[in-house]
């Protein structure tokens, strides 16, 4: 694979079992490239090491007066200059090709797995560490994988070299050969520390790194409640961790590359000692003597690669692990369908709960805890929790249906939707069915004052659809994103449509019109609204109560305000407590708590209870 070829027809499906296993399968797909990193690796290392024969017989050349021999070594240095030139181009080529394509692989098999997950994918694995994954781990996979061959050709080249200089002078190449594994072993010891080190320096970072995108996230929630000094104390905090871990696997990593320089220089002081000896005894010649030691002295060019691997592979391990971990992350059924590609048409079922949803109506679900509404929509959408429970669609198990056919019947708009930079055009730029325009959809949702706020100050041509959107919406407030989002998702116009709380961040009369266009523009179609806004509920056709995870009622709104308690307990905040006592932690002490707050998730219910 080249880099031009990218990106691969097919990544592969990984072993993600563990991180080394995922390192093997990685190299293994890239045997090819491994191939010729190795083989012109091999030559570079190899015309390198030549050259102190070539000097050495040069020198003896000149003692004994031969022109012939100095002239042919002569040649056999510009031989081996070609070689070292032309193997380390084409190894740099390579190795660069080898490090690309496998970060190449590594992101196309992250992004295949983020995108068969869907929101379920935020759910389960922090944000944070999806983007630490997707960034610097890639990199430090593709180092590893790289560096790999380059490793077992400066091995192969230490080994040849070795037994070279046994046979070209067995006194001294004895001395070398004993000398050589003493300085590739000399590390391992150090090694587990190293490693410890590093894998606390990644995780510290990894933290460092989902703090900062959470408070970035709810940069505008902590500025309305005064909680930015709080955040950033515990950023500075999780920074100083990452700096002293750093600090601290620097040390050990310094001590490796001392004891790498050290080493070689007391070989190199022993095999001068001796070769003088056996020099004045007359046994060896001075060519063999600078031969000798002209090779040992390259010798620590290739055994600079021992340390590289063991520094890349300390680094690449968590990283890959960490990867590994995304990788392993599956539906609860991941087939490919074993049914055809079709859209089927019909009532929504959950056999787990009993939540009937019949089809071309609006039904209002209700549930008295967040989270169990969150995992309900996740698994109306195709995603169940478990093994062997699937939501039906006309009947039909989704878990059945290939994944795109599932995602085209069923369209799930979670409690934190995600605007991506670029135009409003582009942000609308999605599939559908082509029978809800942009306008009607951006009127539904009630997005005037967003259109507004948009092209206010920006240089476009006149048309609100050119308006650009910054990353993740952050220029918006929390209910203009909310708005752009359901106006998305009231564009694509699925057969099925699930909204968890599509209105939690608006005011009262905004929300009204809201629950009045989303009526009217999804009539005929089957619209499910996790809520409990008495404004949407009054609207829907049918009310669902959810309690304990089973339906615990159905009715209209007004019926179920006046005969069922739960559900009124739900929808009016009505309850039988006591009032606080006079001791009760006020706002002032709940934002002095934040200080402990491990994401956004909790700020983001404060803004709503706000």
């Amino acid at each position: 694979m080249q880099i031009q070829d990218l990106p691969y027809p097919d990544p592969g499906v990984p072993d993600a079992r563990s991180g080394p296993r995922f390192l093997w399968w990685l190299g293994r797909n890239q045997l090819g490239g491994q191939l010729a990193s190795l083989a012109w690796g091999l030559l570079h290392f190899l015309s390198v090491s030549a050259l102190p024969f070539c000097v050495g017989l040069a020198v003896q050349a000149v003692v004994d007066r031969s022109g012939a021999r100095l002239a042919l070594t002569g040649g056999l240095l510009l031989l081996c200059g070609v070689g070292v030139a032309l193997g380390d181009t084409m190894l740099h080529r390579t190795a660069v090709t080898n490090w690309i394509t496998a970060a190449a692989r590594v992101q196309q098999l992250l992004a295949r797995r983020t995108a068969g997950l869907g929101s379920a994918l935020t759910r389960r694995v922090a944000a944070g560490e999806v983007v630490a994954v997707s960034t610097g781990d890639v990199e430090k996979i593709g180092w590893f994988v790289e560096a790999v061959s380059r490793f077992t050709a400066a091995a192969l080249t230490v080994v040849a070299v070795c037994v070279g200089l046994v046979v070209y002078q067995p006194a001294l190449g004895v001395v070398v050969a004993a000398g050589v594994p003493v300085l590739a072993l000399a590390v391992l010891p150090m090694l587990p520390r190293a490693t410890r080190r590093a894998d606390v320096q990644r995780e510290k970072a990894g933290r460092a790194t989902e703090l900062a995108s959470d408070t970035v996230a709810g940069l505008r929630v902590l500025r309305g409640i005064g909680g930015e000094e709080l955040f950033l104390k515990r950023y500075r905090r999780a920074s100083q961790e990452v700096r002293s871990a750093a600090v601290r696997s620097a040390r050990m990593w310094s001590l490796i590359s001392a004891v790498q320089v050290l080493l070689p220089g007391l070989l190199m002081i022993a095999v001068v000692w001796r070769g003088v000896e056996l020099a004045h005894e007359g046994r060896i010649t001075v060519g063999e003597l600078v031969t000798v030691y002209s090779a040992v002295m390259l010798l620590t060019y290739p055994l600079r690669h021992f340390e590289e691997i063991a520094m890349a592979y300390s680094f690449a391990r968590p990283s890959a692990r960490r990867a590994a971990r995304v990788l392993s992350l599956e539906r609860a059924t991941e087939s490919g369908g074993s049914r055809g590609a079709c859209v089927p048409d019909g009532d929504l079922y959950d056999p787990r709960t009993g939540l009937l949803a019949p089809a071309g109506r609006f039904t209002a679900v209700v549930c008295g805890d967040p989270d169990a509404a969150g995992v309900l929509a996740e698994r109306l959408g195709g995603h169940p929790a478990e093994q062997g429970v699937s939501v039906l669609l006309g009947g039909v198990p989704l878990d059945e249906l290939p994944l795109d056919s599932a995602r085209t019947a069923v369209l799930v708009q979670d409690k934190d939707p995600v605007l991506l930079s670029g135009s409003l055009r582009d942000l609308f730029d999605v599939p559908s069915s082509g029978a809800v325009g942009a306008r009607e959809a951006l009127a539904a949702a009630q997005c005037g004052d967003v259109l507004d706020a948009l092209v206010q100050g920006a240089p476009t041509a006149g048309d609100p659809m050119d308006a650009r959107i910054t990353e993740r919406g952050r220029s918006l407030s929390g209910g203009q994103r909310q708005r752009l989002a359901l106006a998305r998702s009231l564009l694509t116009d699925p057969p099925v449509l699930v909204l968890d709380e599509p209105t939690s961040a608006v005011d009262s009369h905004t929300e009204a019109r809201i629950a009045e266009g989303i009526r009217s523009l999804r009539a005929g179609r089957t619209t499910v609204v996790f809520t409990s806004s008495p404004l949407l509920l009054d609207l829907a056709e049918r009310v669902v109560l959810v309690h304990e995870g089973e339906v615990a009622a159905v009715g209209l709104h007004r019926e179920l305000v006046h005969g069922e308690p739960r559900y009124r307990a739900v929808v009016t905040r009505e309850t039988d407590a006591e009032p606080a006592a006079p001791g009760a932690p006020d706002d002032l002490t709940a934002l002095q708590d934040l200080d402990g707050m491990d994401d956004m998730d909790e700020l983001e219910g404060i803004e709503e209870s706000a």
